[in-house]
C-alpha cells in the first residue's frame, strides 16, 4: 500500500521492521524476499533486509561445505554425528535436485573424494594396529578403542559413499574399494565384532550396482568379487543379527545382479565358489539362487551362439513361421 501511495517514509519502516522480525517457514521467507526486490528495481536501498539470504564472503561455497563435512567426520559424539550425517544427506539431496545443479558438482565429489581416502588411510592404519594388539594382548579393554575407530572411519566411509551414489558419482569410489587387497587380508585376522562394519561398506556396493546407481567398468566389478564377496560372505551371519539396517533380500539381490554383469565365465567360477560355501553355511551365507538359476538357464536352457548369423532356436523358428 505504501509503494502505491508513494510514501517512502513508510516503506523504509517496514523494510526496518522486516529486517528485524523472524520469517516463519520457507513461504514466508518467499514472499518477504519476492516483495523486497521488486522495491530493489524501483531503486529503494533494501541491502539491509536481503543481508540475510545473501552474502558478500569470498569463500565458495564449496570451502564451507568440506569444513561442515570435517567437523562431522572427527565428531566423537554418536548422537550428535549420527543425527547431523542424516541433515548433511538430507540437505545435499536437495542441492541435487536443483536445476543448477552440474556446476559446482565435480569440486564437491572431489573433496567427497579426498574426504574418503582420508578415512580409507585411516581405516588401514587401524586395521594393522589392531592386528598386532590381538596376539599379545586379548584383554578388551586394550582393544576397545582402537575397535571403536575402527567402527567410526567405517561409518565415515559409508556415509561418503551414501553421498558419491546419491550424486551418482561412485563409480571411483567402487574402483578405490575394490583395490584394497591389504585392508581385505587383515580383514580375516580380526573377529568379527571388530571388523563387520567394513562388510557393511562391500554390501551397499553391490546394492548400488544391482539398482543401477553406481556403473563401474567391467575390470572393478570383477576385483570387488575378486577382494570382498568372500569376506562379506564371512561376516553374513553377524550382519543379520548384529546389524539393525541390515536388509538380506536388498543385498542379496545386489550381489547376484552384480555377478551377472560379468561374462558368463566369471558368473559360473563365482557362482560355483558360492554354492560351495553356501552349501555349508545355509542361511549363514547370501542366497544366491535367483542369480544362480539366471546364470543356469544361460548357460544350459538358451545359450546365445557368438557365430555371426547364429539366433537362438526359438528365433529361428518364429521367423520361419512368418515367413510361411
Amino acid at each position: 500500500v505504501a509503494e502505491l501511495l508513494g510514501f517512502n517514509s513508510c516503506i523504509q519502516s517496514c523494510l526496518e521492521y522486516l529486517e528485524a522480525v523472524p520469517w516463519v517457514g520457507e513461504e514466508e521467507e518467499d514472499k518477504v524476499v519476492s516483495s523486497v526486490l521488486r522495491l530493489q528495481g524501483e531503486g529503494i536501498g533494501v541491502t539491509p533486509v536481503l543481508k540475510r539470504i545473501s552474502s558478500n564472503v569470498t569463500n565458495p561455497p564449496n570451502d564451507t561445505i568440506s569444513h561442515i563435512m570435517e567437523l562431522v567426520l572427527k565428531s566423537n559424539e554418536e548422537r550428535g554425528r549420527r543425527e547431523m550425517k542424516s541433515v548433511v544427506l538430507k540437505l545435499l539431496r536437495e542441492n541435487n535436485s536443483l536445476p543448477s545443479y552440474g556446476g559446482p558438482a565435480d569440486v564437491c565429489n572431489e573433496t567427497v573424494y579426498t574426504l574418503s581416502r582420508s578415512c580409507l588411510d585411516s581405516l588401514l592404519s587401524l586395521f594393522k594396529q589392531a592386528v598386532e594388539l590381538e596376539p599379545s594382548d586379548k584383554s578388551m579393554d586394550s582393544r576397545e578403542p582402537v575397535v571403536k575407530q575402527i567402527a567410526l572411519e567405517a561409518d565415515n566411509l559409508s556415509w561418503l559413499l551414501e553421498i558419491l551414489a546419491d550424486r551418482q558419482s561412485a563409480d571411483e569410489f567402487a574402483l578405490m574399494w575394490a583395490s584394497q587387497q591389504e585392508l581385505a587380508t587383515l580383514h580375516s585376522k580380526l573377529p568379527i565384532v571388530s571388523r563387520h562394519h567394513v562388510s557393511c561398506i562391500t554390501a551397499r556396493l553391490f546394492v548400488g550396482i544391482g539398482k543401477g546407481e553406481l556403473l563401474p567398468a567391467k575390470d572393478t566389478r570383477q576385483l570387488l568379487l575378486q577382494t570382498w564377496l568372500q569376506p562379506l560372505i564371512n561376516d553374513y551371519n553377524w550382519l543379520q543379527h548384529g546389524c539393525r539396517s541390515f536388509d538380506r533380500k536388498v543385498v542379496e539381490e545386489g550381489i547376484g545382479r552384480t555377478i551377472l554383469t560379468l561374462p558368463l565365465e566369471d558368473q559360473q567360477s563365482i557362482l560355483l565358489t558360492w554354492l560351495g560355501s553356501f552349501l555349508k553355511a545355509g542361511d549363514n551365507c547370501p542366497n544366491l539362487q535367483r542369480a544362480f538359476e539366471v546364470w543356469w538357464r544361460r548357460t544350459f536352457i538358451r545359450p546365445y551362439s557368438d557365430a555371426q548369423g547364429n539366433v537362438p532356436q526359438s528365433d529361428s523358428s518364429m521367423a520361419s513361421k512368418q515367413q510361411d
